[in-house]
Order: structure tokens, then sequence, then C-alpha cells
């Protein structure tokens, strides 16, 4: 009896907040000003891709893109350089709308219609901001707040890009103009999950490696996770219970070796382009990578303490070679 009392508790905890979930489900359309508005279709669950360093046309990012459209997912999210090589004008609709146009508003590209609202949001790279000003990339895209940094609400998810390349204006310290309006917005935010994208790694074991100006307290401000990319590899790291991502295999062609790994690094991977995968309800998230021929490199799912069980789920940590690394 006390176990089946204990089934119909968590079942209502997790109900509730679903409902509570659909409640607060977002437009796309967020802001780095104040409160983001109500989207106009609620539902209980979200399924995302993201992409990472995927922005130069060929065969390569042209199998990711396919991968990724075969999910059918809400929305896109990128970890950014997504503009290869200088972030031109020229080439910024080959590189993008060529195979992501149907997710973009609005679209104003040669490949085909637009989104009717948008659900594609990029965060700036190094070659992004090759160009001057980053101006091919902010006139590309309609994105809420200054374009370069944001927030978006959709369903269970809340979703903080940030711009971590040294030309933002605004900073990339802990103590900069923009940490200053992520820890506003993560304080002002109800959301069960709370992500973080950016381009440059704060922790990676990759050839780049990582990024000391971006290691901000993520924990204490009650961050899930952090998405980022610039090494093109895939890896996660667990560090003071924040899952960290670097997720660099989502088209250019160079792919990178890893050096030693950094302390916390469960799953390093290189061997074949992919993206990531993620579906969130109220009550659990999960994070996947999978390559371009479908097989699943990494899976971790993270529980909300007010469902009860299992804070962390994970598959076994890999090697870059796909081989089982001890715990």
């Amino acid at each position: 009896m006390r176990r089946m009392g204990l089934w119909r508790w968590t079942k209502r905890v997790e109900w509730g907040l679903l409902l509570l979930g659909t409640l607060a489900f977002a437009d796309p359309h967020g802001s780095a000003g104040d409160r983001a508005p109500l989207a106009p279709t609620p539902t209980p669950s979200v399924r995302f891709a993201v992409i990472g360093d995927y922005g130069q046309a060929g065969p390569a990012a042209e199998a990711v893109a396919r991968l990724v459209r075969g999910w059918n997912p809400d929305f896109i999210v990128t970890t950014g350089d997504n503009n290869y090589p200088r972030g031109e004008a020229r080439t910024i609709d080959a590189n993008i709308g060529q195979y992501y146009h149907m997710f973009i508003a609005p679209y104003r590209g040669r490949y085909g219609p637009g989104a009717d609202r948008n659900r594609f949001f990029p965060v700036l790279g190094n070659h992004d901001w090759a160009a001057a000003g980053a101006r091919p990339y902010l006139e590309y895209f309609d994105l809420p707040g200054n374009e370069r940094y944001y927030d978006v609400r959709w369903g269970p998810v809340h979703l903080f890009l940030l711009d971590s390349d040294p030309h933002e204006p605004d900073g990339i310290t802990a103590d900069s103009r923009q940490a200053r309006w992520l820890a506003e917005r993560l304080r002002a935010s109800d959301a069960p999950w709370r992500l973080v994208a950016m381009h440059h790694p704060p922790y990676s074991s990759g050839l780049h490696g990582s990024t000391p100006a971006l290691q901000w307290p993520f924990a204490a401000w009650g961050v899930t996770a952090v998405l980022a990319g610039h090494d093109h590899v895939y890896e996660r790291i667990e560090r003071d219970r924040v899952l960290y991502f670097v997720n660099g295999l989502g088209g250019h062609p160079a792919r990178y070796p890893f050096r030693a790994p950094v302390p916390g690094s469960r799953i390093r991977y290189w061997a074949q382009h992919g993206a990531m995968r993620v579906e969130a309800n109220a009550c659990r998230i999960t994070f996947e990578f999978i390559t371009v021929d479908g097989r699943r490199i990494d899976a971790v799912t993270r529980l909300h303490p007010a469902c009860g069980g299992t804070i962390l789920r994970a598959s076994r940590s890999l090697r870059l070679d796909g081989e089982r690394l001890p715990r």
C-alpha cells in the first residue's frame, strides 16, 4: 500500500509539473529584456536538436541536416560557427538556409519557404565574428533582444544563448554585463530545465581546450547544462552537478583529436559527424548524441527532484573510438 501511495504521489507531482510546463510554454521570440511572452501552442513536452560547427556547405553538413530533420524537432539550437570560413554575406545562405530554411523566420533566402515562426536559435562563433561586426549573421537572423545574446522559453526548457567571443561588446567574463544579465534571467526563471548555449566551451579535452574566462558559477546560478562547440568533437563533462557538452561535429569536414581528458570528462568521441537530440518534459530531460548513420554514442537523463527518483542516469562512458571507459 505504501508503494502504491508513493506511486500515486509521484504521478500527481509529475502531472502537476507537466501542467505547469504547459502553462509556462513561451513564444520562441524570447527577449534579452524583460519577460519572454507566451507561445500560442502549448504542449507538455519538447524535442529539439543541437548542432555545432556545422556552417560549411557540403556532404557532411547535408548528412547532419538530413539526420536532424528526420527527428521532426520543435526547434534547433546551434553552438556557433554558422558560416565558414569568414562569416561573409555571400556564403551565409548556402551554409545555413540551404539545409535549415524551413526552421527560420523570417527567411529571405533562395532555398525555399521559411517557417511561420522562428524555430532556429543560433549563437555567434569566432568564424561568424570574422566578418566586421558580425553583420552578415545579425542581418540574416531575426533574433530577440540585442541578437548577440538572448533567451527563449519553450515549454519546460528555458534557453539562454550567449556570445562567448572576445569581440562581444558586453564582455565574456563572470563579472561582465552579459554574465550579470544571465544571472538575473536565471533567477527570474521558473523553468524546470535551464540550458546555456555558447560557442567556446568552458571545459573541453579537445584541441582548443577549455576557456577559463567562461567558467562562470553555473551551478550556483541553477543551470542544468551548458552546450558549446568550437572543438570539432563530442564530449560530455560533469562538474558540480552541471552537464557540460562540447558538440562540434555538425558538418565542418575537419574533426579534431583529443588532448588529455579534463576532470569530469565522461564521453569523448570524434569518429563521425552527428548532432544532439534533446527531449524534455517537466519531470525529465534526456540528452543524446547520434551519428549520421544513426548510432547513439551517448545518452544521459536527468530527473527533476520534485518528481522523485534518480537524479542522473547515463550510458556508460565511451572513448573517442567508441570503446567503453572505466568509471
